[in-house]
């Protein structure tokens, strides 16, 4: 086997799967708890990421509706790059992993999922956790229910500031 590949089979629900008319990233605040957003601020949202590669998987996205990072005027920049600041925080204290993905999907050949709508993938970490039930079996163990993470999260989010 290739260690170079991320392998990911539960994601092809969501790659097969029939997709939102409407950009899934643009819906009205009052909505933001059906949505699992646990954080917003001014020009950006945090919400948890519905296919995760582990748990705490999360996403600070723009509020404008955007596909690349040059479209943001500098304030909006430095608010989505704060924000992403204060998950790695958010997740450090709630997880306490071994490390953090950080990643940014410009365009589909960059494996964007959804490329209309820029957003920044933040995922806890931890040395092992791609195991011989995802490399073999083709599942992947997320051990803690979305419900729960979620308070977990919007608690967090709730006292923490820069």
């Amino acid at each position: 086997m290739n260690d170079n590949i991320l392998y990911s089979p539960w994601r092809m629900k969501y790659i097969i799967g029939e997709k939102e008319k409407n950009c899934i990233f643009c819906f009205d605040p009052k909505n933001d708890h059906e949505h699992m957003v646990v954080y917003r601020s001014n020009s950006s949202f945090v919400l948890m990421n519905l296919y995760p590669y582990n748990n705490g998987h999360i996403m600070a996205v723009p509020i404008k509706h955007i596909s690349t990072l040059n479209e943001l005027n500098f304030e909006e920049c430095a608010e989505l790059f704060r924000t992403v600041q204060l998950c790695e925080k958010v997740i450090k204290k709630i997880y306490n992993p071994e490390g953090i993905n950080v990643g940014i999907n410009i365009g589909k050949a960059a494996g964007a999922g959804i490329d209309a709508h820029l957003h920044v993938h933040i995922l806890p970490r931890w040395n092992g956790d791609t195991n011989f039930m995802t490399s073999i079996g083709g599942y992947r163990v997320i051990p803690e229910d979305f419900d729960m993470s979620f308070q977990k999260l919007k608690k967090q989010f709730d006292i923490e500031t820069l």
